[in-house]
């Protein structure tokens, strides 16, 4: 292969440094300004409106079946062949989950964990026997230094023979699920190709050609008119321009964004990532032509097909089934400790004003969603400002006395645990703003022009920012930006451990009560 020359080559870590400065540019691009999709572009993005299965969360799911399936194969041989007492069938539960664990772990190193080795069943069949065989020995080693009573030699030959025909036949039957799964879509990693024309044209004919592609191409978008981008590429329609793109990412679970550009057009593909990194997805860029010269690290593959990583979604896969465990855990718990407060707060509401107790308003949720988030309502009702166009400011006289409490001590906000249990909210996340809200003449979005990445994940209860002071109304430049700021950086260094954080450290700053009104 020739090298190319100086002004063909792609300066990967110009690009990177880029990249990085995409967060602070003073582009004054509006996502929240809603694109109307031609009707073949909302035909497709309607077919793909439910989630998909991602293949790491079947992986990790698969994982736990087999360790399952395992433990109880050998507490069922064990309990036939030498029944004993709790003390001893706890013991012996111990040992077997132990070795068990230990054996899904050598099925790990042997990487009979991955999509290719799962469908290929009958190819990886000596690698996971071999696996099993070296977990069994170890527990029959810890079983026989542990119990006096051993098992007869029967039942150790039963119970291998039995994991290892379990492990075979499950992964027989997996093997055709997983292929089936592929065929009907509910396995898959749906993404949209950036760009048309011939780039886009061989990126996805090598993509196709991959045995193990786990990619769903959704449709192609391109500002190009047909002359220089056909209306068809590959076999895949254009659905419309890269401002439609955004909308149509909102509309369809979309996984990924695959920018197909050329390295010469670098201004371009930067201009594109200004307008697409808000969205909640993974932004991949096709490193398949010849002359894109990329550290071995910088890559990711489908197949032989390499994508240089741009922007990764944040918060996905297991990582959002335990924020998800933590969720719900800690609202039931929250719930289960403040219902007196919040029956008291009802009613007092109820008592000392005409109108509902609680108060629905329009918010921006996951994705730029429209959700609608409950609160005590706080101010008279004929005076209610579903809008939030102008912001509660100091002695606002829209505000009831009780209301005015409540809103001190953000009590008015615990319905949103509600919100919390049906999904819409997360404990710990950017506060959802209204989809009015502004600044003078200003929506948030002409301040701030990452404004629109806080909806990357799902909004909180409460957040970081609100955590380091940044509460109440937001009436100057500097407030939201700065709000905005310690959203961005909570979720770029999202944990567990940094929600707990944040949760333990909420009813302690609450105290502070100086831009609450």
């Amino acid at each position: 292969m020739s090298q190319p020359n100086k002004s063909e080559q792609f300066d990967v870590e110009s690009l990177r440094k880029k990249v990085a400065e995409i967060r602070a540019a003073d582009d004054k691009h509006d996502p929240s300004q809603t694109t109307v999709l031609n009707p073949l572009a909302r035909q497709i993005a309607e077919q793909f409106r439910n989630d998909s299965t991602s293949p790491t969360m079947l992986i990790g799911q698969f994982r736990l079946f087999e360790l399952a399936a395992l433990i109880l194969i050998g507490l069922i041989v064990g309990w036939l062949a030498s029944p004993t007492d709790v003390a001893g069938f706890i013991a012996r539960f111990a040992l077997v989950a132990a070795g068990s664990t230990f054996t899904i772990f050598l099925l790990q190193l042997a990487d009979t964990y991955q999509i290719p080795s799962l469908r290929g069943a009958t190819r990886t069949a000596k690698r996971v026997i071999t696996a099993w065989a070296i977990g069994f020995i170890a527990t029959m080693a810890a079983l026989y230094l542990e119990e006096a009573d051993f098992f007869p030699i029967g039942a150790v030959i039963a119970w291998f023979a039995i994991g290892a025909g379990f492990l075979f036949i499950e992964r027989q039957f997996t093997a055709f699920a997983i292929r089936n799964w592929a065929r009907n879509g509910v396995m898959e990693r749906r993404a949209v190709i950036v760009g048309g024309g011939e780039p886009a044209k061989q990126f996805v004919r090598q993509l196709e050609a991959q045995p193990d592609n786990d990619i769903r191409i959704c449709g192609i978008f391109d500002d190009r008119a047909s002359d220089r981008s056909p209306t068809v590429v590959a076999g895949y329609p254009k659905l419309g321009t890269f401002a439609e793109l955004v909308e149509f990412a909102r509309l369809a679970r979309i996984d990924m964004l695959i920018i197909a550009l050329p390295a010469s057009a670098e201004q371009r593909i930067l201009q594109l990532l200004r307008k697409l990194w808000v969205l909640p997805v993974d932004i991949r860029l096709a490193a398949h032509a010849n002359r894109l010269r990329f550290r071995p690290r910088s890559y990711s593959h489908v197949g032989a097909v390499p994508m240089f990583d741009i922007f990764d979604k944040p918060i996905r896969d297991w990582d959002s089934v335990a924020k998800r465990v933590f969720d719900v855990a800690f609202t039931i718990f929250a719930i289960a400790t403040l219902w007196p407060i919040m029956l008291a707060a009802a009613v007092a509401v109820k008592a000392t004003s005409k109108g509902p107790i609680l108060f629905k308003q329009k918010r921006h949720g996951f994705n730029n969603e429209i959700i609608e988030v409950l609160k005590f309502r706080s101010m008279f009702t004929n005076m209610s400002d579903q809008s939030a166009i102008k912001a509660v400011t100091k002695g606002d006289p829209r505000v009831t006395p009780v209301g005015r409490f409540l809103r001190k001590s953000s009590i008015d906000e615990l319905p949103q645990l509600f919100n919390v249990l049906r999904g819409q909210l997360s404990l710990v996340g950017p506060r959802p703003h209204a989809v009015s809200a502004q600044t003078g003449e200003r929506k948030y979005v002409d301040v701030v022009e990452s404004y629109f990445a806080r909806h990357r994940v799902k909004p909180g209860v409460t957040g970081w920012a609100q955590i380091n002071g940044l509460r109440g109304e937001l009436d100057s430049d500097e407030k939201i930006r700065a709000r905005t700021a310690y959203d961005l950086d909570y979720i770029e260094n999202w944990s567990l451990l940094f929600d707990l954080k944040i949760l333990f450290l909420t009813p302690i700053r609450l105290l502070n009560t100086d831009n609450a009104y």
